[in-house]
């Protein structure tokens, strides 16, 4: 089955299956019964350092090659929890990792690099 990817706050579709948060910090002000996610897996997340160098206060942003480069790298330690999706996947369950609101650009985000690495570790 699919590996999908939405923002949290796209519209609740049937089709959705397993509805996953990966962001590193909940939304602000989403009261518990109007949360649109089943869990939350901030482990999936850029660290809180490399999404400080993505979306900088101060300074510039780093490169999207970097951020890429970096996220991967992280991501070598959630073997398990992406093997699990990846098992998930292949008995025919739905996923939808979920992103910030305020992620517009699915080309550029790490819910995209996250599908990519699922679905290799299904292959």
């Amino acid at each position: 089955m699919p590996i999908q990817t939405k923002r949290w706050n796209d519209l609740v579709e049937a089709n959705d299956g397993l509805r996953l948060l990966v962001t590193r910090y909940r939304p602000r002000g989403v009261r518990k019964e109007d949360e649109t996610w089943d869990a939350w897996w901030p482990q999936l997340a850029p660290s809180c350092e490399l999404h400080r160098t993505w979306y900088p206060k101060v300074g510039a942003r780093i490169s999207w090659g970097e951020f890429k480069r970096r996220y991967l790298g992280e991501m070598k330690g959630q073997k398990e929890r992406i093997g699990e999706l990846a098992q998930r996947s292949s008995y025919g369950e739905t996923i939808t990792l979920l992103c910030s609101n305020a992620c517009t650009n699915p080309e550029k985000c790490h819910r995209t690099l996250l599908k990519s690495l699922i679905e290799e570790f299904r292959l």
